[in-house]
């Protein structure tokens, strides 16, 4: 069992950063962020891999979000630039077990507990 625990989310806004930290209690294969705005479905952001490091964003993010990780410390970040009101909603990590393909969810099954961005005009 691998526990996940998110910070850095808060109150900004629009055009200010954020970074958010996801800390593991163990290793696993990929580490993914998700996020989920009201009345909307969760839907992926990005994903790393641990070993080698290699990154996946949405379309949306391309160029203003940075994933990374800290190996040593079990750790993964979301650095967010020139945040948008559109990315306002409840930030999950989450961790998979094994290769991960395409954005859904369902193939992540370790779960942090969210953490909140709210971007203001």
């Amino acid at each position: 069992q691998v526990q996940l625990v998110e910070s850095g989310g808060g109150l900004v806004q629009a055009g200010d950063s954020l970074r958010l930290s996801c800390a593991a209690s163990g290793r696993t294969y990929a580490v993914g962020w998700f996020r989920q705005a009201p009345g909307k479905e969760r839907e992926f952001v990005a994903r790393i891999t641990w070993s080698i490091g290699g990154t996946e964003y949405m379309d949306s993010v391309k160029g203003r979000f940075t994933i990374s990780r800290d190996n040593a410390k079990n750790t993964m970040y979301l650095q967010m630039n020139s945040l948008k009101p559109e990315d306002t909603a409840v930030y999950y990590c989450a961790a998979s077990s094994g290769p991960v393909f395409g954005p859904s969810p369902t193939q992540y099954i370790y779960w942090g507990q969210g953490t909140r961005v709210t971007v203001s005009l």
